[in-house]
């Protein structure tokens, strides 16, 4: 009888079992990297909101200054007891998204211009400051352009070299763009080494007349940049190429379709790194995507009102829990709530939990704190906020939040010091 070593094993099946093996192995390598991409974005997302000594951050607030809003406002938060007190006020013009660099050394915000009867040659601006975490005080540094209409979303490279501004527009022309900053190593900003135009519209009738740029978000992976269409119902892929000449370029999967009228407008991914969540503005829904190597697929779709609702609705804005079991969704118009969603850790769906009042009129944007103990909540229509005990078990809200007056206040960045 033959002896059972290598060479009784047929070629054949040997070399199916290296082949195998190698997916394996590539399979599980990839994995391990989506995961750890993953890890590193949330890190990067976070680390400007590390821990502070005694559970105490800086709190920095941007406004619409159209009524009483003066711009940025900054406050020391202290997570232990929820109080919030004021330190500094640093005045610029709508300043209603900001970002905060990783080192907390410097603060972006959008100049949201010219907006709804401004002139359409008008462009909007993004400012950078200087910001001292110990002070709680903001320098102004400089202010670019953001070439473009009516800017309302940044975001950071992953490397910290480019900023990237959505310009939602309201006029047709220019129409919905997002612009690519250069971030100069003092924290001042270039001019745009890049903007790109979006085309087209959706049926919506005044909300859908032309591309709406509402967001551009970084993938897990930091390979790609999916820029979010309210106008045109689309999520446009684009790889990040920051040693190519262009910064950014088409992805081969060029954009995902989202349902007509829907109007998406914020994305985020899951702690997982293999899932992402979206809001769409106009049918105020969340979508759970699946994401691989630059390819967006809707997977699962939650409606954010009660059924029967027949309200007015604006879908806002999305947070993930620090531990990603739950997320947060805000909805405007007559709605004037928090949809609270726990995720499922083995497939990324989600499942709601509860609603939460926003006691406001137009919660445009919120924050959880980066403990998880607290959820603060804008009401842009009543000039206040709300500071929400949280539940990490439940992901609940509790009752008898605490109120600040905040004229207009639309974002909050938390920033360790």
């Amino acid at each position: 009888m033959r002896p059972a070593h290598a060479s009784a094993v047929p070629v054949s099946f040997r070399s199916r079992l290296r082949v195998f093996a190698r997916r394996l192995v590539h399979q599980i390598a990839q994995g391990f990297i989506i995961m750890a991409c993953a890890a590193a974005t949330a890190a990067f997302a976070q680390s400007s909101a590390a821990a502070s000594a005694g559970g105490v951050f800086n709190l920095i607030v941007g406004t619409y200054t159209g009524g009483k809003g003066e711009g940025l406002y900054v406050y020391r938060f202290d997570t232990n007891t929820g109080e919030a007190t004021p330190l500094s006020v640093a005045k610029t013009v709508n300043p209603s998204y900001l970002v905060v660099s990783r080192d907390a050394r410097f603060v972006y915000a959008v100049n949201e211009l010219p907006g709804d009867d401004g002139p359409a040659s008008l462009r909007g601006d993004v400012s950078a400051f200087g910001f001292d975490p110990a002070s709680g005080q903001l320098t102004f540094l400089n202010k670019v352009s953001a070439e473009g209409n009516d800017p309302c979303y940044l975001s950071l490279s992953p490397d910290g070299r480019y900023l990237l501004v959505a310009n939602y527009s309201i006029a047709a022309d220019p129409g919905g763009s997002f612009s690519v900053l250069p971030v100069e190593p003092d924290g001042k900003l270039g001019a745009a080494a890049l903007t790109v135009h979006h085309e087209g519209g959706g049926p919506v009738k005044g909300r859908q007349d032309n591309a709406h740029v509402h967001s551009t978000v970084f993938s897990p992976d930091g390979h790609f940049v999916f820029a979010q269409d309210l106008g045109t119902d689309k999520l446009y892929a684009y790889r990040y190429t920051p040693d190519g000449g262009a910064v950014v370029a088409p992805a081969e999967s060029r954009y995902t379709h989202m349902p007509a009228g829907s109007g998406p407008r914020h994305l985020v991914f899951g702690n997982d790194g293999r899932h992402a969540y979206l809001t769409s503005e106009l049918n105020a829904t969340v979508t759970v995507l699946r994401y691989r190597d630059g390819h967006l697929t809707p997977e699962q779709v939650e409606p954010l009102v009660e059924p029967g609702f027949k309200g007015a609705v604006g879908a806002a804005a999305l947070h993930l829990s620090p531990d990603g079991r739950f997320l947060y969704v805000s909805n405007r118009g007559d709605a004037n709530d928090i949809s609270i969603f726990a995720v499922d850790a083995t497939n990324g769906k989600l499942a709601r939990v509860g609603r939460q009042s926003s006691l406001g009129k137009a919660p445009r944007e919120f924050a959880i704190d980066p403990t998880g103990r607290w959820v603060i909540v804008g009401n842009q229509g009543s000039d206040t906020a709300y500071v929400f005990r949280r539940d990490p078990q439940t992901g609940l809200l509790g009752p008898d939040p605490k109120r600040l007056d905040i004229p207009s206040s639309v974002d909050f960045k938390f920033v360790a010091f």
